[in-house]
């Protein structure tokens, strides 16, 4: 539907005004291609919400971005251009025809299964995960459109109104590209580049995802998942919300979908000041993302994968402290890697002189966190504690 705003005439539709909903035939006031408007600003004269009985919920994009994090449109000094670069190197901007296409997107009836792009992104261009590089116009998955920004383009920042960002044990020259964290070279990696493991059980897996409202089956879990699982609006509609889909913008950090605490100290291996102790475990609490997949109260509160888990929820840990997000970027000679292990360097500290270090197979770790000192041991085979306990 087409707003008054837009200033197209009698038209009511996109498909009833075609060309002229966004290209002014005579003295567009864009810069380039006639458009009515700055490349967003096109496409915000509808997508605004300033009319919401002529737009669907889901359309109204543009409040999106008011929000606490999303993608940054581009500044006045670095605008999108049409025939810039497939991979954006040192250009760093997000605009509506990034991640769309105005030409070839539709809406959204039937969400594809991952990790395939939604036809809301119709004909986009996307980056190859094989090399990096290799320019695949169109996309086919998601994660192709994504990696034009977040693979291994040059000029990617760590920004502080994203919120905390965790430095990992093990992680490769350039740890904000994902290529190698979530490709099959990995030691483990979330399933959004390839298909889940069936290596090692998972006891912790629900057969469904859950909606936003933290109880109704959403998508069944299958062996893949998207990009946007994690990172997507506070109020999507794939998830039981009324708002848009997509990693526009959203409330919590990160532009992630629901609630996820990072474990924070002033010094590594020191007092931990954001603890939360007998945490909420419901979709309101600090591992409200992880429990979209992960059944928290019935396998991960009863040890199922490993038998600390329970002890160190309760007394306040986040799942960041030990857990990347992502995967593991490189491999280690002492962190093995598996479960999406590997520590926060800004939380955990060395044990004396011996290297951080992780063993699945014997349940194992050492280093030192919030006052403790972790060690292993061949014969009991358990984690052991030296220092003051954890207060409650």
């Amino acid at each position: 539907m087409i707003l008054p705003q837009a200033n197209v005439g009698s038209y009511t539709t996109v498909a009833g005004s075609a060309c002229i909903s966004c290209h002014a035939p005579h003295n567009g006031s864009g810069s380039a291609r006639l458009l009515r408007g700055q490349n967003e600003q096109d496409c915000i004269a509808c997508h605004n919400g300033a009319n919401v009985s002529q737009m669907k919920p889901y359309a109204n994009v543009f409040p999106e971005f008011g929000k606490l994090t999303g993608h940054p449109f581009p500044s006045a000094t670095n605008p999108h251009d049409a025939a810039e670069g497939i991979l954006l190197n040192n250009n760093r901007h997000a605009t509506c025809v990034d991640c769309h296409n105005p030409h070839g997107n539709q809406t959204v009836s039937i969400f594809s299964p991952p990790p395939l792009i939604r036809t809301s992104q119709k004909d986009i261009a996307g980056i190859s995960v094989t090399d990096g590089v290799t320019v695949l116009t169109p996309a086919v998955n998601q994660y192709d459109n994504c990696l034009r920004c977040h693979g291994t383009s040059s000029g990617k920042q760590v920004q502080a109104v994203y919120g905390y960002f965790p430095v990992r044990a093990v992680a490769a020259g350039d740890p904000l590209n994902l290529t190698p964290q979530f490709s099959t070279t990995a030691t483990s990696s979330h399933p959004v580049m390839h298909l889940r493991s069936s290596a090692l059980s998972q006891p912790s897996l629900l057969s469904s995802m859950l909606n936003l409202d933290g109880s109704t089956q959403g998508r069944t879990m299958g062996t893949q998942i998207l990009c946007t699982d994690c990172h997507n609006s506070d109020d999507n509609r794939e998830f039981g919300g009324s708002g848009p889909n997509g990693p526009h913008g959203s409330k919590w950090t990160h532009i992630l979908e629901r609630r996820y605490e990072f474990s924070q100290t002033t010094a590594p291996g020191g007092t931990i000041s954001n603890l939360f102790p007998d945490p909420d475990l419901s979709v309101n609490g600090p591992y409200a993302l992880c429990g979209k997949c992960h059944d928290l109260p019935d396998q991960i509160m009863q040890n199922s994968s490993w038998n600390q888990h329970s002890s160190h929820i309760n007394a306040g840990f986040t799942c960041s402290t030990c857990h990347t997000a992502h995967g593991m970027g490189a491999t280690s000679g002492t962190i093995s890697g598996e479960r999406l292990v590997n520590f926060d360097l800004n939380v955990v500290a060395p044990n004396g002189n011996s290297p951080i270090s992780y063993n699945r197979s014997a349940n194992t770790c050492t280093l030192t966190c919030h006052g403790y000192a972790h060690d292993s041991t061949t014969t009991s085979q358990i984690l052991r504690h030296r220092g003051p306990v954890v207060k409650k």
